[in-house]
């Protein structure tokens, strides 16, 4: 198969096609990790075999200079830790064993980029686990997916593929799948695409931008910041990703995510942002970035409420949010993580945080008061990943100016009404996409889908944000023409009573009459 004839869509269809091996055996909770973590281990496995090749025609007769040029490659593959030493071996009992230690080598050749201090990236993930059956079951499915991999279209060397993201691409589209079935925890680890593409437009990511997501889940929001600078500077890649993932499995799926699509410039950490954020500078204090981003768990129970009044980071001192509910944590946490001028945020929330009162709304009062509240933006129901309910994006600027210092308001836009219907969830296109960020660059009324609300207004509605507050969506019934309708009624009345005598008529011709 040449590199004319390689299409993303064969390429996704062969890593699909590849979970058929544990469809009827294993939950695609469970089998989603291994056919991500394979497909990672075959793109390196590709990349350094690429490699080796070429090294072998310039300097074949230099096997030592040839070994010292490969331990300067992007990762370090040891000797039989590669998918093809696998493979060979995939019909001898202990696939599962060699699969781990194949692994556990790659991330010790590769300690600086695959691990987070003592936690590594293939730590949460184990081929050689019950959950694939007994010994006999396991090794014939490991061996099936290591004869997947092995397809022609998953031959991923670079000299075939090219420099497309291809590879990155694949692994978006299989999260993606998986999230599309993973029910309520698909939220944990994926922002729908969309969705990630309205936000990093929103926040507008410059060259030179430090980008955070503290609750990154597979890194695809950031990432797409990355890519709209990329877009908008010349393909540049002078910007910084940083992020932070509680759940390890997913902290794993973000570095890998990163790599295949080419993003090595990036620092994510594992922890609970919350109650250990370990984004932090030489002085052991919060860092600061350009934009923040996130799509945070909604409404998080048991957040760290305990220990929040005693928060060495001061990131509470406008309140401390209920116990059973986290949202304004994570956005508290944002809001003291931007930078003093250039600082600018995106976070996506449930609509209760926009009027639930109690220590949300003070906290709320607060950082409108403090004319750091930009923007609300009411989505579409059905939109997310494990959840139908609408959600809202807020939208945060530290340096926002209207002249002589005053409060330049908040702009709402109902967008609720405006999507494609899909089969289980609906969809924002390009269009609708285009029309909120014109909209919010306008920052001027439109009918029935933007409003611009000035602080005394709000104060009014004591600091309520519900977006029907302030962006009128009814629709007046059409007046009814009286005069009309009963001219039309007496009309249909002749009709029927002209039907009802010819009725009668051919009753009495077939012999039915009185």
């Amino acid at each position: 198969m040449s590199k004319d004839n390689i299409s993303q869509k064969q390429i996704n269809n062969a890593v699909w096609s590849a979970c058929d091996t544990f469809r009827g055996t294993v939950d695609s909770s469970v089998y989603k990790d291994y056919v991500l973590t394979m497909l990672f281990l075959k793109y390196l496995s590709d990349v350094w075999q690429d490699h080796y090749d070429e090294y072998q025609k310039e300097h074949g007769d230099s096997p030592e200079l040839i070994e010292e040029l490969l331990k300067n490659e992007r990762f370090v593959l040891p000797k039989s830790a590669n998918f093809y030493s696998l493979y060979e071996k995939r019909y001898e009992p202990g696939n599962g064993e060699r699969i781990d230690k194949a692994l556990h080598a790659i991330e010790d050749g590769n300690s600086s980029k695959l691990r987070d201090g003592d936690h590594g990236v293939f730590q949460d993930i184990s081929f050689n686990s019950t959950k694939l059956g007994d010994e006999a079951q396991k090794n014939d499915v490991l061996r099936h997916l290591l004869e997947d991999f092995n397809r022609p279209e998953l031959d991923l060397r670079p000299s075939r593929v090219g420099k497309k993201d291809v590879i990155g691409d694949a692994y978006e589209f299989l999260i993606d799948k998986f999230a599309a079935g993973a029910g309520k925890k698909a939220g944990e680890f994926y922002t729908p695409s969309v969705v990630s593409e309205l936000i990093a437009e929103l926040v507008q990511p410059k060259e030179g931008d430090d980008i955070c997501d503290p609750a990154c889940g597979s890194a695809s929001l950031l990432m797409k910041c990355g890519r709209q600078v990329k877009k908008n500077f010349n393909g540049s890649k002078k910007y910084q990703l940083y992020g932070q993932e509680a759940i390890g499995s997913t902290w794993a799926l973000a570095k890998m995510n990163m790599f295949l699509h080419g993003e090595d410039n990036h620092i994510i950490k594992w922890g609970d942002t919350l109650r250990n954020p370990r984004l932090l500078d030489k002085n052991e204090d919060l860092l600061h970035f350009d934009v923040v981003v996130a799509n945070p768990p909604f409404s998080l129970d048991k957040w760290g409420q305990e220990s929040a009044g005693d928060d060495k980071y001061g990131r509470f001192r406008r309140g401390i949010p209920p116990r059973t509910k986290g949202d304004y944590a994570f956005i508290l946490h944002m809001i003291e993580t931007l930078k003093p001028k250039t600082g600018r945020m995106c976070v996506v929330v449930p609509h209760g945080v926009l009027f639930r009162g109690a220590s949300e709304g003070k906290i709320r009062q607060k950082l409108i008061e403090e004319n750091l509240l930009d923007t609300v933006i009411g989505l579409p129901e059905k939109l997310f990943y494990g959840t139908g309910i609408p959600a809202a994006i807020l939208v945060f600027k530290k340096h926002r100016h209207s002249g002589e210092g005053r409060n330049p308001g908040v702009f709402f836009i109902d967008a609720s009404r405006e999507y494609q219907d899909g089969k289980n969830q609906y969809h924002l296109t390009e269009e609708h996409i285009n029309k909120i960020i014109s909209t919010c660059e306008a920052r001027k009324n439109v009918d029935k889908y933007a409003y611009l609300a000035g602080l005394d207004e709000i104060r009014e509605n004591d600091f309520n944000l519900n977006i029907p507050r302030y962006v009128d969506t009814f629709e007046e019934e059409e007046e009814i023409d009286l005069v009309a309708m009963r001219k039309e009624r007496e009309k249909l009345k002749a009709e029927l009573a002209g039907l009802e005598k010819e009725m009668v008529k051919y009753l009495e011709e077939l012999g039915y009459g009185a």
